[in-house]
């Protein structure tokens, strides 16, 4: 990988989130490591109203179909499928966050990524815990160049995205708006079109948002550069 494209991270809760919110940035950074958080069925089948309204009769066959639908969608941006043993909150059955923080930092020392992007924890409970987990470990791997991106689907709601900055505010880490570095040989249409044969992908999840529900997967995608109040302490004493 060269110095202008390294390796990317992308922390997703769901099998989709990545694609949905980072699908273009994906597309221009070919080997990137997805990692899934809830990616396990739970330990006794279930039908929940989410798995019916995708279309499943029960949990473990939503999990199956869905990993499947993620390896199809990875494939398309060149991506690799990393899978923690975690089940979303519709299981019933979720992680702490001190255990998901835990986790995730072991998974994160495995990787050869230097740039790390995690949900800005949006609206859904799933995404807020992942949040408050890679929170937990950001100043520990300060090392690593940190994102956050806005999740599609739920960054259009009224406040949300505001109250999460004020929440990075208060625990010390400044978020400045800004583009990861990416490939830029792959123009913007081809991004577009890459993104979309990704999305489509995603059957199950399209038919539960129903057309009008996910319109804001195709919209710009949006990040912010995180760091902590002391790194930047640090870096301008050093400039000095």
């Amino acid at each position: 990988m060269s110095e202008t494209n390294p390796r990317l991270f992308v922390v997703s809760p769901h099998f989709d989130d990545a694609v949905f919110s980072c699908g273009a940035l994906l597309a221009t950074s070919p080997d990137a490591a997805v990692c899934t958080v809830f990616a396990a069925p739970p330990e006794h089948d279930m039908c929940t109203e989410w798995d019916t309204k995708a279309g499943f009769a029960g949990a473990y066959e939503s999990v199956h179909a869905r990993t499947i639908e993620d390896n199809h969608a990875l494939a398309v941006l060149d991506a690799i499928p990393v899978r923690l043993p975690f089940r979303d909150a519709q299981y019933l059955d979720s992680p702490s966050i001190s255990k998901l923080a835990f986790a995730l930092e072991e998974t994160i020392y495995g990787s050869t990524a230097n740039t790390l992007l995690m949900p800005l924890g949006l609206f859904h409970a799933d995404h807020l815990l992942v949040f408050n987990a890679c929170c937990e470990i950001l100043p520990r791997l300060s090392h690593l160049t940190w994102f956050a991106y806005e999740e599609a689907i739920y960054r259009p709601m009224r406040g949300v995205v505001q109250e999460r900055l004020v929440d990075l505010a208060k625990r010390g880490i400044v978020a400045t708006p800004a583009y990861p570095v990416a490939d830029h040989t792959i123009d913007m249409q081809r991004q577009a079109l890459m993104k979309r044969e990704a999305v489509s992908a995603y059957t199950s999840q399209l038919r539960a948002f129903g057309p009008q529900g996910y319109a804001d997967v195709f919209a710009s995608e949006r990040y912010w550069r995180l760091d902590t109040a002391r790194g930047i302490a640090a870096a301008r004493r050093s400039r000095t």
